[in-house]
């Protein structure tokens, strides 16, 4: 080992050291450390700018316009952490899936998996499948220095959703009739996602991100009890597939109180919580050993100055007593957020924060 490597060999050692990952790690931090999930993107003027014209999809598949939409809001808003630039639909257009993202709509895919034959669609992802990931995040970190790059993917779960259903879905009547009726099947796709997700996360961590974070988006629509049945198995191989790296893994989904304890279960790291439980109260739910990560709600934003911050002060309020804490929304940045908004909240929760 040299003396720029941390002591687990995988990160430079100014990322090691870094407040985000010393969070993650449960480990005593100058301040608490913010990012936000979709910082990177649409409520960024500059953004909009540089994806004029250009899809969603080809967007994610040109290394130079991913490096630069990654590092906009980390100059922008100073944050602890960048997240890579994607989508989660990302490794199923690499291995050939008939989908698109339409504006508006969402991830639509042409032909639905809804039967043992649909299944043959699912090839293993290879790193030659996902080049411009890897060419991308050797950009990033070269521009990073000492700042952490996120890594990401869609848990199995959703993805499958998005697969079944054929769009996003309200009440996710396909998917849980295929869960429900033909169990089999059910496993065969969840795992088959597993197996390709996990590859996806494997080519960012050995490209250079400090953490992954698996967001299971649409799994807060299961009973606690389909959780750990139908849904968990595939999860916990995902965080399996790449607990040997060493990085922080990071587990988030929306709507998912009453599944906080399963999805630590799983094998995260860090459990992201959304803004509908407290995180002290989320805390008791997970149990000991794991940092949490959240969870101002997003349309506080939208308020004044005085009420983002009588906000924010609940949050670490809350999580004064965490063995280890990442400040975040509880859920994306919405759209039409003020980017100067974002910008106040960190110098906010840096400033209140500082150990």
């Amino acid at each position: 080992m040299s003396a720029n490597d941390s002591p687990d060999g995988q990160q430079p050692r100014a990322t090691y050291e870094s407040a985000f990952l010393k969070a993650c790690r449960r480990e005593p931090v100058p301040h608490t450390p913010v990012w936000f999930m979709r910082q990177a993107g649409r409520s960024l003027p500059e953004y909009l700018k540089l994806r004029e014209g250009i899809a969603m999809l080809d967007s994610c598949m040109r290394p130079d316009l991913v490096a630069e939409i990654t590092l906009q809001p980390v100059r922008r808003h100073k944050v602890d952490a960048a997240i890579y630039f994607s989508d989660i639909v990302v490794p199923l257009k690499a291995i050939g899936i008939d989908l698109d993202i339409k504006p508006g709509v969402g991830p639509v895919v042409a032909n639905p998996i809804r039967t043992r034959a649909d299944l043959a669609q699912l090839r293993d992802l290879t790193p030659e499948d996902v080049w411009y990931v890897t060419e991308a995040i050797g950009l990033l970190t070269a521009e990073l220095g000492s700042t952490p790059l996120i890594g990401f993917a869609g848990a199995p779960f959703t993805l499958a959703s998005y697969l079944v259903e054929g769009g996003p879905s309200k009440n996710h009547e396909h998917t849980k009739a295929l869960m429900y009726g033909d169990p089999q099947l059910w496993a065969d796709l969840l795992d088959r996602l597993a197996e390709i997700t996990s590859a996806f996360l494997k080519v960012q961590i050995e490209a250079g991100a400090s953490a992954v974070q698996l967001f299971d988006s649409w799994v807060g629509a299961l009973a606690p009890a389909d959780y750990r049945r139908s849904v968990m198995p595939a999860s916990t191989k995902v965080f399996e597939a790449v607990a040997s790296y060493g990085v922080p893994r990071i587990h988030f989904g929306v709507g998912t109180g009453e599944l906080l304890g399963l999805m630590g279960e799983a094998g995260a790291d860090v459990v992201g919580v959304d803004w509908r439980v407290p995180l002290d109260v989320a805390a008791t739910r997970v149990g000991p050993g794991k940092a949490l990560q959240g969870n101002l709600d997003p349309a506080v934003l939208f308020s004044s100055t005085e009420a983002v911050e009588t906000k924010t002060r609940e949050v670490l309020d809350a999580a004064a007593d965490l063995e280890g804490h990442v400040f975040n929304l509880g859920h994306g940045v919405p759209p039409t957020t003020d980017p100067d908004a974002l910008t106040r909240l960190v110098e906010y929760v840096h400033t209140h924060t500082v150990r």
